[in-house]
């Protein structure tokens, strides 16, 4: 492959922040990266900002068929003349934002959930991961490259100070393990802090489901909203209507003592929360 800097000196482009762009330079990391991620000759790839083909022509390689979704129109370009120099001929490109595509659909048309690839923009990653979560049902697993801070948070397990909301939301969904740490001298331009890619594999069946998965999630928001807070206050900015009578009730449902702080809380507990509130609306409806 041609190298990221020549690719854009070739058309006078340089890297635009607005997209968070940041070209991973080095070819052998970006077919480990694809070697890790265990593509088959069925496999169908959904890759998140595609940039200029880095992970898109080894993945193509590997795998059936792949949709590449780049939003900057002009690196979509460079990528679409590098695929023909490679002789690649299973990709297809989405010149779109990765929040406006219609995953569903393209499972749907491919008849088969998808395999995620991306290396993330980093000022959208977690509105991405948001995303993913709400097309869980049309996709097998992600191998996604984060910010190292964000890949921590995802991972992170309950009395971290690196738990928070989508750590809950995402391993309720799916079990999450570190693929690999890429230094911040691989990338161009440079970033100020290193990046980790992890494994995201949707769960088959949810051995302890919740109810409303909505409504976990709202309570899960609520209870994070301020750290220092214990259940019992921080659970007043549900946007449900609750007074602190009702909290206490539902916590004590939930087997959960009051006085504790979200980030001591499990993800089963945080199940057994939700359908507490979960019962409560139904019995006062």
């Amino acid at each position: 492959m041609t190298s990221p800097r020549t690719l854009l000196a070739s058309k006078s482009l340089h890297p635009k922040k607005q997209f968070g762009q940041n070209f991973l330079v080095d070819p052998s990391t970006a077919k480990m990266i694809v070697d890790r991620s265990k593509l088959s000759p069925d496999d169908v790839v959904l890759e998140i900002g595609s940039g200029l083909g880095a992970l898109t022509i080894p993945a193509a390689r590997q795998a059936k068929y792949v949709y590449a979704v780049e939003k900057d129109y002009e690196v979509a370009d460079v990528l679409q003349t590098e695929l023909i120099t490679n002789d690649i001929h299973n990709v297809t490109i989405l010149n779109k934002d990765i929040l406006t595509v219609d995953i569903n659909e393209i499972s749907e048309k491919e008849n088969r959930k998808l395999v995620v690839l991306g290396n993330l923009p980093y000022n959208i990653s977690s509105q991405i991961l948001v995303a993913l979560l709400n097309a869980k049902s049309s996709i097998d697993r992600a191998s996604l490259m984060f910010q190292k801070e964000v890949a921590r948070r995802l991972a992170a397990g309950p009395g971290s100070k690196d738990y928070g909301r989508l750590s809950v939301m995402l391993q309720y969904s799916a079990d999450v393990k570190k693929l690999a740490t890429v230094g911040s001298h691989l990338f161009l331009p440079k970033p100020k802090v290193a990046s980790e890619v992890i494994e995201i594999r949707f769960k088959e069946k949810i051995e302890k489901p919740v109810a409303d998965e909505a409504l976990m999630s709202e309570v899960v928001k609520a209870a994070f909203s301020t750290r220092r807070k214990t259940l019992k206050n921080a659970l007043a900015n549900i946007r449900m209507k609750v007074d602190a009578v009702i909290i206490k009730s539902v916590l004590a449902q939930a087997e959960i003592d009051p006085g504790r702080r979200a980030e001591s809380l499990s993800v089963e507990e945080f199940v057994d929360l939700a359908n507490a509130f979960f019962d409560y609306q139904e019995n006062d409806s």
